[in-house]
């Protein structure tokens, strides 16, 4: 099993598989790779022609191997992205296997399942596909390649950015290349040329700034003043944030200070953050953390069965939890 730089090293140096097997958490890094692929297998003129796509879940396994089976109308090299594959039979997969067996010089296969798919490791699926192809698992990227590529991207763009903005940016984007690309988007076309990117301006721009605004609201339910607790959620749900987002930010706020408390890492990719997870729930007890963690479930689970206005449940929510801690 390979990984995407040891993918692209071999893709640099023209070295390709007849067979290859996608899959992984990171659906973004793996699309880009399945068009990167047919950039560099495919003579321009036939990248429109010679690219396709399949959906093995919406044909029979017959039908798959018939349309593999076909020549390029034009040229000889073509690229195949097939999903689904995981959704046939066990003997139609080693079926299409078989067919694949004999590698083809002029053709390429690439076998994709997408992240909510992912299939385990130890199954026997996993197994089969990765004896027959190349079988690349694509990450969420990690705090350093997160911070990397933003300090490379903003560079190539005239931009620098404040060591706090970049903490900031890399934590919201948990590793979702996808969202990271976006995001940077956004700030290249705010800020000028030779600019510098703000705590200020990723709070303005970047998509899920709240989750960082879970602090404030767990600084104030510290301080147990139902006042102040009104006056942060009230404001939060006035910039955008949904109150079904606003109730799962505050479990998972809640989660990460319970686990952080017990010595364990927070919940997503945010161990960076465990300094102010730390300061945070040492003014709480396991039990009242418990508490709170529980209070939110339910006050979640009220706001889906929709029996009283949600403004009301969210508010009635944070009032019992402003004066139990």
């Amino acid at each position: 099993m390979a990984g995407p730089a040891q993918l692209l090293k071999e893709i640099k140096a023209g070295k390709f598989k007849s067979l290859y097997y996608f899959f992984g958490p990171e659906d973004y890094r793996r699309t880009e790779a399945e068009k990167y692929i047919g950039s560099r297998f495919l003579p321009d003129l036939q990248r429109s022609t010679n690219y396709h796509r399949l959906d093995a879940s919406k044909i029979s396994a017959q039908e798959l191997i018939a349309r593999l089976s076909n020549y390029p109308i034009l040229g000889e090299k073509e690229v195949y992205i097939v999903t689904g594959i995981e959704s046939f039979k066990p003997t139609e997969q080693e079926q299409i296997f078989n067919f694949l067996k004999a590698p083809d010089a002029n053709r390429i296969i690439i076998f994709s399942t997408p992240s909510k798919k992912t299939p385990q490791k130890k199954s026997a699926f996993f197994k089969k596909i990765s004896e027959a192809a190349m079988a690349v698992e694509f990450h969420k990227l990690d705090q350093y390649d997160t911070r990397r590529h933003i300090n490379k991207t903003l560079t190539a763009n005239s931009l620098s950015i404040e060591s706090e903005a970049l903490n900031r940016l890399a934590g919201l984007i948990d590793g979702d290349r996808g969202g990271l690309e976006g995001e940077l988007k956004k700030l290249i076309d705010y800020k000028e040329s030779g600019g510098t990117i703000t705590v200020e301006d990723i709070k303005q721009l970047c998509a899920g700034y709240e989750v960082f605004n879970m602090f404030e609201v767990g600084d104030v339910l510290v301080q147990g003043s139902p006042r102040k607790t009104l006056k942060v959620i009230n404001r939060l749900l006035g910039s955008g944030v949904s109150i079904d987002m606003l109730t799962i930010l505050l479990i998972q706020h809640f989660i990460s200070l319970y686990l952080v408390k017990n010595g364990k890492n927070p919940v997503g990719r945010r161990a960076f953050l465990i300094p102010k997870f730390r300061a945070q729930a040492g003014q709480f007890g396991n039990a009242q953390l418990e508490s709170i963690i529980i209070a939110l479930a339910d006050g979640n689970a009220q706001l889906r069965q929709n029996r009283l206005p949600n403004q009301l449940i969210l508010e009635t929510l944070a009032l019992s939890l402003s004066v139990k801690s």
